[in-house]
């Protein structure tokens, strides 16, 4: 039973994210007001694959994280795997074709579902997932797929809002959150949903200390994680021994 209810979400958060695809990048760079970037660039810092690896990026959507991968590491193969088809799609046609073509040598979308990972076991040299960990139930089902497939001593990197259960700058973060995220994304994208749904997840996501003992708890080591912006966005980083 619960194992349907899980694969009912994951259709629903694919469809939702397939109706916002082409408004998605607009809206991470506004409603963080470019801090995005920064985030990215910090999480795939800590990746720190081989030279000429295999790295995962899961939870894809438009490729952001597989492109400062490639930016960092030129001669790095990516695997781009997203649940959600249109956001693939959608970055593929921004990131990988006419002045981008190159990069479509070192990036392979492929729709796939992060619970069970069309790869065969130790065969990646660092994973990464950006702001999709939350959208996974249940996420350990992730993170044993995720174990199975990294190397030894490779790392698995997550960039993920803080749990919104917390005052950030005395509620002004929980108040964004909660009533300004969701107007800005009706407004924009014409989907409140998507981005209630997005605050609704942030509010009922594990503080940061508590994911950290779900990646032990599957196996992870060395498990750490690095607060950004006053705790509205953490990097967890484990590896795998």
């Amino acid at each position: 039973m619960a194992d349907s209810s899980h694969q009912e979400h994951g259709r629903k958060v694919a469809a939702m994210f397939g109706r916002i695809a082409g408004w998605y990048d607009f809206l991470n760079h506004f409603l963080s007001a470019g801090q995005d970037i920064y985030w990215r660039y910090r999480l795939v810092k800590l990746v720190r694959p081989r030279k000429d690896g295999l790295v995962l990026d899961l939870a894809a959507g438009t490729l952001d994280v597989s492109v400062e991968l490639i930016r960092q590491h030129p001669e790095l193969k990516v695997l781009a795997m997203d649940f959600a088809f249109p956001m693939l799609a959608c970055g593929k046609n921004k990131k990988l074709t006419g002045k981008h073509a190159a990069r479509g040598g070192h990036i392979a979308p492929v729709q796939a579902d992060g619970k069970k990972l069309p790869l065969p076991d130790c065969c990646l040299d660092g994973a990464t997932i950006a702001f999709g960990i939350r959208n996974i139930l249940p996420r350990e089902d992730a993170y044993s797929e995720i174990l199975r497939t990294l190397k030894p001593g490779a790392r698995f990197c997550i960039l993920e809002f803080g749990s919104g259960s917390k005052r950030i700058w005395k509620g002004v973060y929980n108040f964004y959150l909660n009533r300004v995220l969701p107007l800005l994304g009706k407004v924009v994208s014409g989907d409140s949903g998507a981005y209630s749904y997005l605050a609704d997840t942030i509010r009922a996501f594990p503080e940061e200390r508590a994911l950290g003992e779900e990646l032990r708890r599957a196996g992870f080591d060395r498990v750490m994680f690095i607060p950004l912006l006053s705790g509205i966005v953490y990097i967890h980083v484990a590896e795998k021994s």
